[in-house]
């Protein structure tokens, strides 16, 4: 079934995007540090652990709702515009500084706070963990709705979350780390306060993925069950 015959794909798809890249402007600008730790590991992780889970909300709500080739269209879509952001601070940050700027805030500091995303080092990061992490998410939760008959959503988008946000974690810390983004020291801290954070965040969104669902599925009179389908994620 084609996205023109749906009434709110196109908006999901707005706050999705819109998500995406905010949460890498924030990975890039800001690590927090919670000031306590747990199991010997450091609570601190970058901007972006906390605005990032609500891409897996509304990925979980595309495909519990849309179907997966649905959320595979709305991924890619995503992909490039990532993609063009990185692409888009890249050039400004080749462009020379007006004199009064530099004097204030300045190149050193622009390099310091954006400097990820427009070398593309969080860019390229987030690009892997986000392409790996969300069609796995989308996968997992497609084949379990199948298998669970559509019952038991929690199970599904918590499922799903677990497989989703550790290979998303891995990879976006793991290339982010190698391209200097972050030190490797903070390797196991962020990996590991990325992955309880987002998982923490997403299922206490449970209730809202539930109404979400709910809402979208009377609306659109729809409930898609992806059976025959082929789960290649690089088609479009």
């Amino acid at each position: 079934m084609s996205s023109h015959q749906f009434r709110y794909l196109d908006v999901v798809m707005v706050f999705f995007v819109t998500i995406l890249i905010v949460s890498n402007i924030a990975s890039s600008a800001k690590i927090i540090d919670l000031g306590f730790s747990l199991f010997g590991i450091q609570m601190a992780f970058d901007g972006g652990t906390l605005v990032f889970p609500l891409s897996y909300v509304f990925g979980d709500i595309l495909t519990e709702v849309y179907g997966f080739r649905a959320s595979r269209r709305v991924i890619w879509t995503g992909f490039a515009a990532l993609a063009l952001t990185a692409l888009l601070f890249f050039i400004l940050q080749g462009l020379p500084g007006e004199t009064a700027w530099e004097a204030s805030a300045g190149s050193q500091a622009y390099n310091a706070i954006l400097g990820g995303i427009s070398t593309g080092g969080i860019a390229l990061a987030s690009l892997m963990g986000y392409w790996v992490g969300e069609f796995s998410n989308s996968v997992v939760l497609s084949r379990m709705k199948v298998i669970m008959q559509g019952r038991f959503l929690w199970v599904r988008t918590i499922g799903s979350t677990l497989v989703g946000e550790l290979l998303d974690s891995l990879v976006f810390v793991s290339i982010a780390s190698l391209t200097g983004v972050f030190p490797w020291e903070l390797f196991v801290t962020l990996v590991f306060t990325n992955y309880l954070l987002k998982c923490l965040i997403e299922a206490l969104m449970t209730p809202v993925t539930y109404l979400a669902v709910y809402k979208l599925k009377k609306a659109e009179e729809i409930d898609v069950y992806d059976r025959g389908i082929s789960f290649n994620p690089l088609g479009f």
